[in-house]
């Protein structure tokens, strides 16, 4: 578990973002230390709101960032059938101009990249789509959540 700074507005319990740096508007703050603190590319789960912490000013978040504790959280993707069990490795097929398909967010999963492996923790079953206009065969999996 990690302690960092996020926006007012998604620091609720069980929300979750993919930290992705640092921006060009942290120049200078002196909350750096604390903000940008987390693995870049991972995603993360809020876990708790800290108790009686102050709202401080960010040239980011338009309404001050809060004291949270976060986790890595899994990632819920399709990867290609051929392989994929709770327990091997698995890869994100490729990119996919279907943006209207309902399995495009796990085709192109925030938190997970192209050319990576990642452990699959767990088999989730067939993907929301009828069918792929790539014709791929998928299965909607969850990867482990990412390393710290």
């Amino acid at each position: 578990m990690s302690i960092t700074l996020l926006g007012s507005r998604l620091a609720e319990p069980g929300t979750e973002f993919v930290y992705r740096g640092e921006s060009s508007d942290c120049a200078g703050c002196p909350y750096r230390q604390q903000c940008l603190n987390l693995e870049e590319g991972v995603r993360y789960e809020v876990s708790e709101v800290r108790e009686g912490g102050q709202v401080l000013d960010c040239a980011v978040h338009d309404e001050g960032v809060v004291a949270v504790d976060v986790e890595p959280a899994p990632v819920t993707a399709n990867v290609p059938s051929k392989g994929a069990y709770a327990g091997s490795k698995g890869k994100l097929a490729g990119p996919c101009p279907h943006t209207e398909c309902p399995s495009h967010e796990y085709c192109e999963p925030a938190g997970a990249d192209f050319d990576e492996e990642y452990q699959i923790r767990e088999i989730l079953g067939d993907p929301p789509h009828d069918y792929c206009a790539l014709n791929r065969d998928l299965t909607l999996v969850e990867f482990e959540p990412g390393e710290e």
